[in-house]
């Protein structure tokens, strides 16, 4: 333990930029994947209302790779560092994973592929919102998060783009024979392999990051310093209980059987399942603890999510109602402006495929304008703080999201990405500058590896919902999808009410 506590050394804008940069690639490979799966896997087949259960490798992968990263990033020191050592394993997979995506010859190795895209890529990003926790003081993490935000709207834009680039300048194939992925959507990913590996190759040459001692050294923001303390106290108090976790099991058994029994939708297995497992977790957990085995990253990861600070566990509400309406928008805007707006729902028709490219075109506006708002944000901040930031921009997402059901010229449907824009770079980056000022320097990486699971468990919900309420509430209408989301933004507004934090003093 340092005797002499010190103050977290500020970095200047270059080594900021530098330890950020590696988001433009990452970012490159999340926006190929958002804005052209839906459209590989309705080429290669699926029929609309099964994509969001194609659509769960993304969140579940997320689920057990982030805290599993985490908590080995927070243990690890080597030659690399601490956490560069996952960025570059990380790139090196998701380079990969790009190149082969575009080649798959049937929708289910298209879905495996995607698992282990989704996978890769979230080796190397939960390390970077740790990054930023552990590289800058309290008073500079918001620059920190908003910075990676610009690199994911700069990335995201050309990265959507692609298609169209390819298409419309390039003058590549946009359309192919049935079953097979078009040039212009393959070139796409190919260059985005290129960019993850060169981006983040960037930032493990550029940057270098403070020892475990050097971490130890520098005082932490007092609430923290309360979470470190609150975290001593319950060390060796047990946590899990087997009655729980049998509950737990008997219930997600009795809804599966329900399920079966009443013939009812596919999609529900997700969530009775996911009852089952959070039962089996909860069990293991506890078999551990009653061994003493607390040297283990499972057992600590289960541990950490029942003593979570209160401010994460405040943030989570918020989280849940701001990621669902995300994943809604990236499975359904395709569906939704290509039948809606240039109505048609043939993947082989000129008609739908224009549409889709102009998809493309439409998300990579909303990250153009996230760049924009990242610029703002810092501003926004100093004059109504990081909690009227994020209801604001919130809620500029619902109203973007809500003109689409009105707007029916697909050209003014970019207006509406403005708001989408706002709401996505303060997503991106408010709740993590509000989250590392509650967590102990030693667990960085495990806590937003855990913060993730508030993320990871509406996508899953989504995934288990979204197709049904699709065939049952909205009669087959993927455009009103995009209205339920602009609701719950506006709900994820609301719950920033209940999250208690103090702006930190510039």
């Amino acid at each position: 333990m340092n005797a002499q506590l010190t103050a977290k050394p500020t970095l200047n804008f270059w080594q900021i930029w530098n330890m950020c940069f590696g988001f433009l690639g990452i970012q490159f490979g999340f926006a190929l994947q958002n804005s052209n799966i839906s459209r590989i896997f309705q080429t290669l087949g699926a029929d609309m209302s099964a994509i969001p259960i194609l659509f769960i490798a993304a969140p579940l992968t997320g689920l057990l790779v982030q805290p599993i990263v985490g908590h080995f990033s927070d243990k690890t020191w080597n030659r690399l560092g601490r956490r560069r050592p996952y960025f570059l394993w990380g790139a090196l997979l998701t380079t990969g994973a790009l190149i082969f995506m575009p080649s798959s010859p049937t929708l289910w190795v298209a879905a495996g592929m995607l698992w282990i895209l989704d996978a890769s890529i979230n080796v190397t990003m939960e390390p970077f919102r740790a990054f930023v926790g552990d590289m800058l003081p309290s008073k500079q993490r918001t620059f920190g998060y908003v910075m990676q935000t610009f690199f994911i709207g700069v990335g995201a834009v050309v990265a959507s783009m692609m298609p169209w680039i390819f298409t419309n300048l390039l003058d590549v194939s946009n359309t192919a024979p049935a079953g097979q992925i078009p040039d212009s959507v393959k070139f796409s990913f190919y260059l985005g392999a290129a960019a993850v590996a060169l981006t983040v190759g960037w930032t493990i040459l550029r940057t270098r990051e403070y020892s475990p001692d050097e971490l130890a050294s520098f005082i932490e923001p007092e609430i923290a310093a309360q979470a470190s303390q609150t975290q001593h106290e319950l060390d060796g108090k047990s946590v899990f209980s087997q009655t729980a976790a049998f509950i737990w099991c008997a219930v997600g058994l009795l809804a599966t059987i329900a399920v079966y029994l009443g013939r009812w939708d596919a999609q529900l297995y997700i969530l009775s399942a996911g009852a089952v497992c959070y039962g089996l977790i909860q069990l293991y957990a506890a078999t551990i603890e009653a061994r003493g085995g607390a040297d283990n990253g499972f057992y600590e990861a289960c541990r950490n999510v029942v003593l979570m600070p209160s401010t994460m566990r405040q943030l989570a509400l918020v989280q849940f109602f701001s990621w669902f309406p995300l994943f809604a928008m990236w499975i359904y805007t395709t569906p939704a402006v290509t039948s809606f707006h240039y109505a048609s729902s043939d993947p082989q028709s000129a008609a739908y495929n224009t549409g889709a490219d102009w998809v493309g075109v439409l998300f990579a506006g909303y990250n153009g304008f996230s760049i924009l708002a990242a610029l703002l944000i810092p501003v926004a901040v100093k004059l109504i703080g990081l909690k009227g930031t994020h209801q604001l921009n919130l809620l500029l997402g619902a109203a973007g999201l809500a003109s689409m059901l009105v707007i029916r010229d697909p050209h003014w449907l970019m207006l509406s990405m403005v708001g989408v824009g706002f709401a996505w770079a303060s997503i991106l980056s408010v709740p993590y500058a509000i989250l590392s000022d509650a967590l102990p320097s030693n667990k960085m990486g495990i806590y937003m590896g855990v913060f993730n699971f508030f993320i990871v468990i509406p996508q899953l919900v989504a995934a288990s919902l979204l197709g049904l309420a699709l065939k049952y509430l909205f009669g087959g209408e993927p455009i009103l999808i995009l209205g339920l989301a602009a609701g719950l933004w506006v709900v994820a507004a609301l719950a920033m009410f209940f999250v208690k934090y103090q702006d930190p003093v510039a």
